[in-house]
């Protein structure tokens, strides 16, 4: 029997899958797009709901994210705490992956679980950068979380003083 025909064992298997998150969370974007054209999944989710995206927009791999969305991968698929790869890139306040996402068919508006939005996200952590990219993009800063938090509410509550100033600006 040759090395090609032989199945993996599960924990091959396991190893294999958690090496491929390494790369996703690395951003090796070659590697990436040499698995992904070769059949991988590209919306394979790790033990917590994360997909690759995912893992490559919360750490900043811009490169690596645009080859998960040309290989379709989807950006609107939430992880098991209800986060997207947007509001994730939001929190890290990296606007290149946030505009990736966008061209890649991310939703501005879409919320996790709770409401949150990215827009939340970024006022909450004083990004005022990705709130204005946000907003030029569609990003409504009048929407509330499930708990009637705003953008500027959240941004209030961790004293995220560039936001509060540009909302209240905003909102006038």
């Amino acid at each position: 029997m040759s090395d090609e025909s032989r199945q993996m064992t599960p924990e091959e298997a396991a190893e294999f899958a958690e090496q491929v998150f390494n790369k996703a969370r690395e951003g090796d974007a070659a590697m990436m797009a040499a698995l992904l054209s070769k059949g991988l999944p590209p919306n394979l989710r790790n033990h917590k709901g994360d997909t690759l995206l995912m893992l490559a927009a919360y750490h900043g791999h811009v490169d690596t994210v645009k080859v998960l969305l040309e290989h379709k991968a989807d950006p609107e698929i939430r992880n098991d705490n209800g986060q997207s790869p947007i509001a994730g890139a939001a929190f890290k306040g990296d606007l290149a992956v946030i505009k990736a996402l966008v061209e890649g068919g991310a939703q501005v508006e879409g919320s996790s679980f709770d409401g949150r939005t990215a827009l939340m996200m970024a006022a909450m952590f004083n990004r005022v950068e990705v709130v204005d990219y946000l907003i030029s993009k569609g990003a409504d800063p009048k929407a509330k979380d499930a708990n009637g938090i705003t953008a500027l509410d959240a941004a209030k509550t961790l004293g995220a003083t560039d936001t509060i100033a540009q909302l209240e600006k905003l909102l006038g």
